[in-house]
């Protein structure tokens, strides 16, 4: 299994490299040179399955050069840190299924992932007798769940960049308050995707990159979204009997990692019907599917602050598919999003768009009222981000299929939300708990990409 670049400026590389790459380095990011397939076969051989020996059936059809024993430990310990039997079980509510994700450290689905990349990390970097200096941007729990990947590990420094200001309370808790000296913590005064432009400048310049050893966490990195596309498999594989029911996924999403490891599992075998992408009020990815129209707007915040997102940099990897695999023709679409703040398709490129996902943009109002509801009607609390979900899936998904929606984090984590809706404060469990009075480190600065450098390299020495 080899790895390319959607812009088309890299020799194929192995996995290995592709994970400590990141952002590749003519700028693309880094897919397989193709996808595994699944046959019907297997994926009812996988049914009895627990969450981590599936998990290893998955990852290891895209991985050649690391040992299938080694790889397997790497797993285990990653979902070891889970609090449920089932890593990701599945519930049903109200004629919809909850695929909850957010048994992991930080209460989020990003655990899944940033566990397993963490260890992966610690591993070839133990290999090559390496260091490590990650950065990353986030919107709340890819920023938690990253630190959390890799508190304490030899050889990594994780430097970490969110708006302040503009995470839930408990997110900005789980990142500032982890004091280990491989820890740091950015509050910057601008949005999440003035972050993101801040750590793809960076991994940009090429000189620095390799100078400081840089690597990826966001969903950039290809094992990220590799350790997502295993809980598809996982809650299918749940929901199903030899009924032959359809069954679809409605996914909350910002930056379009999610729904893209959907894709993936699509693409392997996977008979998902239709993938239903949710978005808030910062709906440029609900505009393109349903209108074709992919122009930028303002960063509107919200009650689900993890999809306050403009950019979605996921979106990437889906075009260069729906542009055939052509490079050439993914720079010119990203060359006129540069010059004109927008990206278009012809009408056989939309109608391809429309056949792989549906969307619905859900406002706050909405979001609020489907806590509520779904609250008062099965005593099942959701996040507002799953709420975006559920909702979305009930206004779009038929009744008679199978519809997973997408828990993507505790509600606790947004707690000053939930209570907005109910009127009472959401349960809060221990781990969150026991954040309160912890001491905290942060560094916050301007939305200024030199002040950032200037800050990592004090750090890095």
């Amino acid at each position: 299994m080899r790895y390319i670049s959607t812009r088309g400026g890299i020799q194929p590389i192995a996995f290995k490299d592709a994970v400590m790459m990141g952002l590749a380095s003519d700028g693309g990011l880094l897919l397989p040179q193709s996808y595994p397939t699944v046959t019907t076969e297997q994926l009812e051989s996988w049914r009895s399955l627990a969450y981590p020996e599936l998990a290893f059936q998955v990852i290891s059809r895209f991985v050649d050069d690391i040992p299938a024993d080694d790889l397997k430990a790497i797993i285990d310990r990653s979902y070891a840190t889970f609090t449920h039997p089932e890593v990701t079980p599945v519930v049903k509510q109200d004629g919809v299924y909850i695929l909850e994700l957010f048994h992991g450290v930080t209460l989020a689905f990003k655990d899944v992932a940033l566990q397993f990349l963490g260890n992966l990390f610690e591993y070839i970097l133990a290999e090559r007798n390496q260091k490590l200096n990650i950065i990353g941007a986030t919107s709340g729990d890819t920023g938690s769940a990253a630190i959390h990947g890799v508190r304490g590990k030899k050889g990594i420094s994780i430097f970490i960049l969110h708006p302040y200001g503009k995470t839930s309370a408990v997110q900005a808790l789980q990142m500032t308050t982890v004091t280990d000296a491989n820890v740091h913590n950015i509050a910057v005064h601008g949005t999440f995707d003035d972050c993101q432009d801040m750590v793809k400048a960076l991994f940009g310049d090429l000189e620095f990159k390799e100078k400081y050893s840089l690597g990826a966490v966001n969903s950039i990195n290809w094992a990220r979204v590799l350790a997502q596309v295993a809980y598809y498999f996982y809650a299918w594989l749940r929901v199903t009997d030899d009924s032959n029911q359809p069954v679809h996924f409605s996914v909350p999403t910002g930056n379009f990692g999610d729904i893209f490891a959907g894709y993936v599992a699509k693409r392997m075998g996977l008979p998902i019907d239709k993938l239903l992408l949710a978005t808030n009020e910062n709906n440029i990815l609900t505009r393109f599917i349903n209108k074709g129209d992919y122009s930028l707007g303002e960063v509107v915040s919200t009650v689900s602050p993890s999809m306050d997102i403009q950019i979605a940099s996921n979106f990437e990897r889906y075009l260069f598919h729906l542009f055939n695999d052509n490079p050439e023709r993914l720079k010119e679409s990203f060359a006129e999003l540069k010059e004109h703040g927008r990206i278009t398709c012809d009408a056989a490129e939309m109608a391809q768009v429309r056949k792989d996902f549906c969307s619905a943009s859900i406002d706050q109002t909405e979001t609020l009222s489907t806590i509520r509801d779904f609250h008062e009607k099965t005593g099942y609390l959701l996040d507002p981000h799953t709420a975006v979900g559920v909702k979305a899936a009930l206004e779009l998904l038929p009744a008679d299929s199978a519809r997973i929606c997408l828990a993507t984090a505790h509600p606790a984590k947004f707690g000053e939300t939930v209570e907005k809706s109910l009127g009472v404060p959401a349960p809060v469990p221990e781990s969150v708990k026991a954040l309160e009075g912890l001491p905290t480190r942060c560094e916050v600065m301007d939305a200024d990409l030199d002040k950032v450098r200037e800050f990592f390299v004090a750090q890095v020495g």
